[in-house]
């Protein structure tokens, strides 16, 4: 096949009616996922009070999710309701783009909430000095484009590829997907897609790691309020990160195996949960966890216009 060819995913076949059930579920999912993020969102920037670094990163990890499901549920809805599932290589290449900088934006977003929180907690009087609002735009900044540069790198490589075959047995584009379907010889770009791994993944997740145990040697050094104060702005945080990287374990456990190993039922459920389940589930644990975004929730759903009334004075 031309490097212009079309890819088709063969996971919608055979599903017969039950394809409606799953674009309604896709869709209330989606909506939910929407709502819940732009919520958060407008609560931490309209209250004055949320303008803090802990409080930015939130929002920040709001727009990562709905940066990441954009790039799934629009394509997926559209595909379970035609019957020619066909992508082409440059719009399937940008959406592996779009789904693999989000997993990475994730983990790097992450890492700058356990550096925001390890710094809070063992240098409390120097904190305002050190995670200053320069600083902590540099690291945003910082964060937004090294993902670009390490996954636009892989997205590249791969698109040079000649490919021999077109069927992708997933519901989305993924660049290991993609480099399967190679007729060359693909060694340079798996030990590529390792590096990227290690840089974008691996060494995130050991910084978070040690952040957090080192928050919890000095939790146990202090008395019991600080040791609660400190598990009570700590806990959603660790929270958010254990759920998305078991999340990502099973995405990509499941990429790796060989097509057909799971019912197409497990299949699905495993590939969409780094997609669906961290950016639900996110807003809620910090909407309900911090009760200052809770109070402006409940200002925004009862009194929206009283709400944006009041910032404006």
């Amino acid at each position: 096949m031309e490097n212009g060819t079309y890819f088709y995913f063969t996971m919608f076949e055979d599903m017969g009616n039950l394809r409606y059930v799953f674009f309604s579920l896709s869709f209330i999912v989606y909506c939910l996922i929407i709502s819940f993020n732009i919520i958060i969102i407008f609560a931490i920037v309209l209250e004055t009070v949320l303008h803090q670094p802990m409080y930015i990163l939130i929002s920040c990890l709001a727009v990562t999710s709905l940066y990441g499901t954009a790039g799934l549920f629009p394509r997926l809805l559209s595909d379970l309701l035609l019957y020619s599932h066909s992508i082409s290589r440059y719009a399937c290449l940008v959406q592996a783009f779009v789904i693999y900088s989000y997993a990475s934006y994730e983990y790097t977003i992450l890492t700058l909430m356990a550096y925001d929180r390890f710094v809070a907690i063992s240098q409390p009087l120097q904190y305002h000095s050190i995670i200053t609002t320069r600083t902590l735009s540099f690291m945003i900044a910082l964060a937004c484009i090294f993902p670009l540069l390490s996954i636009g790198s892989g997205i590249i490589l791969s698109a040079k590829l000649k490919l021999c075959r077109h069927e992708l047995t997933k519901l989305y584009c993924s660049n290991w997907g993609i480099v399967k379907l190679s007729c060359e010889n693909t060694v340079f770009n798996n030990f590529f897609g390792f590096v990227v791994l290690i840089i974008t993944v691996l060494i995130p997740l050991s910084f978070i790691l040690f952040s957090y145990i080192k928050i919890l040697i000095i939790c146990q050094r202090n008395s019991s309020e600080f040791r609660r104060k400190a598990y009570h702005t700590c806990l959603p945080h660790m929270v958010t990160f254990v759920n998305y990287s078991i999340t990502t374990v099973c995405e990509v456990t499941f990429s790796r195996y060989d097509d057909g190993i799971f019912p197409q039922a497990v299949a699905v459920i495993l590939s969409l949960e780094f997609l669906t389940i961290p950016p639900l589930l996110n807003p809620l644990i910090y909407g309900l966890k911090f009760p200052d975004i809770r109070r402006k929730i409940r200002c925004i759903l009862r009194t929206p216009k009283l709400c944006f009334k009041c910032e404006l004075f």
